[in-house]
């Protein structure tokens, strides 16, 4: 009965839960799935690039290429007219500017008049010319003349030589010496007359030799003129192909020298010059298609073929090439310049948006066939 009347506090206290025991905490879902997500982009990204890298290659070091036409001066001159403005489209042929053309001009005046002052004198070199072939006719004249009169002294002096003999002397010694003397003065007379007619043929010969001279003057003034000419001519600047003008400098009222530049005329034809690395370029051959992307068109796809490849790497046609036999020799990849032809769909599509310079990516797919290849197993 005792224990029955046991106070209250001393009765057992109600059992407490004891506290769980350590254990793992479970993974949180989210975690895993972010997780999960990350290596999976990691692998899509690193099978991404071990992919491209072995089926593409690509390259930054791309830009537009094009022709530009450095338009100068071949005269001195001062520029009396400006004709095109900056960025103007112009075609081949088209007046740039012109130069002031008083000074050829004179020149071009002062020439005709030489010209015109020795073809008068030809003119009266060729009165020469006939007056000294009349005196040399007239010398010839008087040498038949003379030898005529030769032939009848000689006669008369053979005559009288007959007459007057030993046994006969049907003449006096008078007329016999007379005839001689005659005779004698009939050689002189012949000789003297022979070189008159030869003083006047080389009179003859000096004539026309002046005349001929006369007209090679006049040929050296007509060449002169020729030149002068073409220099007044030069005084108009024209557009030696079609493009835009860029890089204009030349105003109204400027002196400009032979060969200065004035500005330049920009082709509309461009292609993309790629630097690839040479480490990239065994599988590369011409009619590859291409896909680019120009900076300044963001979002534009272009397409464009291979075209050809250097003939040497950018290094050899640097202004101070590298030396590689020197004894600090390190190897670097070098770069060849790749010429790519842009689809003319895209050229004219983007006609004035595309100049030279700009900076573009150029991607080519390893493996596909040239448009060459494709053509040839086509025929086939």
């Amino acid at each position: 009965m005792a224990e029955s009347h046991t106070p209250a506090a001393q009765q057992p206290a109600a059992a407490v839960p004891a506290p769980a025991a350590p254990g793992k905490t479970p993974p949180n879902k989210r975690v895993l799935g972010a997780v999960a997500l990350i290596a999976l982009a990691a692998i899509g990204a690193g099978g991404r690039m071990w992919y491209r890298s072995h089926h593409y290659v690509e390259t930054e070091n791309a830009y537009v290429t094009g022709r530009v036409h450095p338009v100068s001066s071949r005269v001195a001159g001062v520029v009396t007219r400006v004709l095109v403005d900056d960025n103007q489209h112009v075609k081949a042929g088209d007046v740039i500017a012109e130069l002031d053309p008083a000074d050829h001009a004179v020149r071009i005046e002062q020439i005709e008049a030489q010209i015109a002052s020795v073809e008068q004198q030809i003119g009266q070199a060729g009165a020469q010319v006939a007056q000294v072939k009349a005196q040399a006719a007239a010398a010839a004249a008087q040498v038949k003349q003379a030898e005529a009169q030769l032939v009848r002294a000689r006669q008369d002096a053979d005559r009288f030589g007959q007459l007057y003999t030993d046994t006969m002397k049907a003449v006096s010694k008078a007329e016999v010496d007379a005839s001689s003397a005659a005779r004698a003065g009939a050689v002189a007379d012949v000789s003297a007359r022979r070189e008159s007619a030869s003083a006047a043929l080389a009179q003859v010969a000096a004539a026309d030799a002046g005349r001929d001279v006369l007209k090679a003057q006049v040929k050296v003034l007509q060449a002169q003129l020729k030149d002068a000419r073409q220099q007044l001519a030069y005084n108009r600047i024209v557009a030696p192909v079609a493009g835009r003008v860029g890089k204009r400098s030349v105003e109204v009222g400027a002196r400009v020298q032979p060969g200065q530049q004035l500005l330049a005329v920009v082709e509309d034809e461009v292609w993309v010059t790629a630097n690839f690395k040479e480490t990239q370029l065994a599988e590369l051959v011409p009619g590859q298609q291409v896909a680019l992307e120009v900076d300044a068109l963001p979002g534009k796809h272009l397409v464009g073929r291979v075209h050809s490849f250097s003939p040497a790497s950018g290094n050899q046609f640097a202004l101070l090439p590298s030396d590689n036999a020197t004894g600090n020799f390190t190897k670097i990849v070098q770069r060849v310049p790749v010429k790519i032809v842009l689809d003319p769909a895209d050229v004219k599509k983007y006609a004035g948006r595309l100049v030279p310079g700009m900076s573009v990516v150029a991607e080519v797919e390893l493996g596909q066939q040239s448009a060459h290849v494709q053509t040839a197993a086509a025929a086939h």
